[in-house]
């Protein structure tokens, strides 16, 4: 069992920055692939980035390439989004989540544990 508490949303315009944290209590950390996913509003919630549970390898989806970086600390059992050059179509509640090997997937449906979420809004 693995819970999840995502931290570091906020308010910020456009053009600047946010690091997202996620922190994971239970078993070995390292034995997880973890992800970012978002959901704006009216909209699906849509996959933003995902990363190996040694960190070997990442992903991310087209429109953040370039601007966000997943990375993670298993000593810490933390997992960060850095997200740099926000937009407005950013906004959007952020979603940290596990899945119980070590590989990634972009499909929400293959993670077990979800964190309860940290608003992050872009003014233009």
């Amino acid at each position: 069992q693995v819970q999840l508490v995502e931290s570091g949303g906020g308010l910020v315009q456009a053009g600047g920055s946010l690091r997202l944290s996620c922190e994971a209590s239970g078993s070995t950390f390292s034995s997880y692939a973890m992800g970012w996913f978002r959901r704006a509003p009216g909209k699906e919630r849509e996959f933003v980035a995902a990363i190996s549970g040694r960190g070997i390898s990442t992903y991310y989806t087209d429109s953040v390439k370039g601007r966000f970086t997943i990375s993670r600390d298993n000593t810490k059992n933390t997992v960060w989004l850095q997200m740099n050059s926000l937009k407005p179509e950013d906004t959007a509640v952020y979603y940290c989540a596990a899945r119980p090997i070590r590989i990634i997937t972009t499909r929400d449906y293959d993670y077990n544990y979800w964190g309860q979420g940290t608003q992050v809004t872009v003014s233009s």
